[in-house]
């Protein structure tokens, strides 16, 4: 039988690896990380055991400190036992032939003082607008909040967050990851620091693009010189317009985001860091992404490339072929439907998303999406 999307179905090199296709699970934000001590569960890991057929996966955001969680339950990458959680996760995976980066994650001002006893830090003392922390009200239930106003970081205390990224990266390639990715996108700390919204430093750290590029700058060299630009990622949204719709996290829009962003993309190549994440808008109607800004992002970049957003199968396949991304991601399909890759590969339909049990809970919504049977198979058992 042929495969359908076969663009989607050539291997291709990313650092240290040879993947088997284009298609990437995301990092999403599940919420069911073990309490207290936000560990990682043998739960966790047969969801990414269960999706090791992507070409790559990222895990879900996973905070290298206390102060960078954002919202109850989500997993941490700093204490033992959260490392010894992650390795089950990582050994599922392998035992399944995937391959797995961790997401390294710091909301900085996207926080609340309920969650981690203090303000929540950020390059400059501006509240975060339109988003949302996420607090334990009781035992398994929580609710949405404004985060609490934040203070502005010192100048050592930033130092202080680059060595926590670089510890952050160890501790990840300990428990098994096959590399990491520095979450720079929807508005969390180094996006505030990139930020002209967020960020109205007066020192080396704020300003110019060059000094909001800085402690971006500082983090990939130290993570490089720690595990190998070719085991590091860095993700961005590039976000040329947004939306009054209702929304726990989003992202900034740039005065010029072409400028801002290419700017950081150079940065990474400066570097030779082995992949570029690129987060599309994806509300309802969402604009795509200017072309000339896709083209742009190609010729500043020689690593791989990889879109997330609402792609469809035929989108992925079109802009592989168009040579302007290597892979793409897809986030809710791969949720609801543990063996996407098959079932792209084949045309067999797509489980629907339970929306109601994507955050927080046990394996109901996370493990307990069946993979697609064929009708020959069905037959021959029956």
């Amino acid at each position: 039988m042929m495969t359908r999307h076969p663009a989607l179905f050539t291997p291709v090199p990313l650092g240290r690896h040879t993947l088997r296709n284009r298609i990437v699970l995301p990092p999403l934000t599940r919420q069911r990380a073990a309490q207290p001590g936000d560990v990682p569960t043998a739960l966790m890991a047969r969801y990414y055991a269960q999706r090791a057929g992507a070409g790559f996966m990222v895990s879900e955001g996973t905070q290298i400190e206390p102060r960078g969680q954002g919202y109850a339950w989500t997993p941490g990458i700093y204490s033992e036992a959260q490392i010894a959680g992650w390795r089950e996760v990582t050994n599922a995976v392998h035992a399944e032939g995937g391959v797995i980066f961790a997401q390294l994650w710091h909301v900085g001002r996207v926080s609340h003082a309920q969650l981690h006893g203090g303000a929540p830090v950020a390059p400059s003392a501006i509240p975060a607008e339109k988003v949302k922390a996420f607090i334990e009200t009781a035992p398994g239930t929580g609710e949405l909040v404004a985060p609490s106003p934040p203070r502005a970081l010192e100048v050592a205390e930033i130092c202080e967050l680059v060595s926590l990224y670089v510890q952050g990266a160890r501790n990840a390639i300990a428990a098994g990851f096959d590399g990491v990715e520095i979450h720079a996108a929807n508005g969390y700390l180094v996006n505030q620091f990139i930020s002209a919204h967020a960020n109205r430093r007066e020192d080396a750290y704020g300003g110019s693009i060059e000094n909001r590029l800085r402690f971006l700058r500082e983090i990939v060299a130290a993570v490089s010189d720690a595990i190998g630009a070719d085991r590091l990622g860095v993700r961005f949204t590039p976000l040329f317009e947004s939306t009054d719709v209702d929304r726990v996290y989003i992202g900034l829009v740039e005065p010029d985001p072409h400028q801002t962003y290419i700017a950081a993309i150079k940065l990474l190549e400066e570097f030779g860091v082995a992949y570029l994440s690129i987060a599309e808008a994806d509300w309802d109607n969402a604009p795509d992404l200017p072309s000339s800004f896709r083209e742009a992002v190609r010729a500043a970049f020689s690593g791989r490339i990889l879109y997330a957003g609402r792609y469809t199968a035929q989108r992925a396949e079109d802009l592989i072929a168009s040579g302007l991304a290597d892979l793409v991601a897809f986030g809710r399909p791969f949720i609801a439907n543990p063996d996407l890759p098959a079932r792209i590969a084949h045309d067999w339909p797509l489980n629907p998303l339970r929306p109601e049990t994507l955050y927080g809970g046990g394996a109901e919504g996370l493990t307990d999406y069946p993979a697609y049977v064929p009708r020959d198979v069905r037959s021959a058992a029956a």
